[in-house]
């Protein structure tokens, strides 16, 4: 559907997903608002003029969750297309240190997951492309996709 080789994306966002290695648990939230309120993700958002990538995935998900995640690591680009015009890049950020206890805030609720409990069918669905690989093997990725609304219409991915 979409020529990824002409793509530019309107949007640039990141998402954070914070591991406890010794627990085997990730740090998701369910989003009460904006793009995908409902869905169980991990933490982030916009990133603000001036801001790179890491201190937006930092930033967000200080504001969603109260934690500070330590010494991030990028692991992936996610790029969408929606059918009603959306584009969207998504720099994917890991962390296995964090400062703070996470806790509810008006944008979200925090859970900390079991690594083999996903709820994938309470997320995205371009996630059970790429989320395990990345949580639990550390693979580097870039994933394509095309949405219409919450339905997933075709999918690409680059192992790196």
């Amino acid at each position: 559907m979409t020529d990824w080789k002409t793509w530019k994306p309107k949007l640039l966002a990141t998402l954070m997903f914070i591991l406890d290695e010794e627990r085997g648990e990730v740090l998701l939230i369910r989003k009460k608002r904006g793009l995908g309120a409902g869905k169980i993700n991990g933490p982030g958002g916009k990133i603000d003029p001036g801001e790179t990538s890491e201190q937006c995935a930092i930033r967000e998900t200080q504001e969603e969750l109260g934690v500070t995640a330590i010494a991030p690591v990028k692991h992936g680009e996610l790029w969408f297309q929606f059918v009603d015009g959306l584009s969207l890049h998504v720099d994917v950020w890991l962390s296995t240190q964090h400062e703070g206890t996470a806790v509810e805030t008006p944008e979200a609720i925090p859970l900390w997951t079991p690594l083999n409990e996903l709820p994938f069918d309470q997320m995205w669905a371009d996630d059970r492309f790429w989320l395990r690989e990345v949580l639990v093997e550390r693979k580097r990725f870039i994933g394509r996709f095309d949405f219409n609304d919450d339905t997933m219409l075709t999918s690409e991915m680059e192992w790196l």
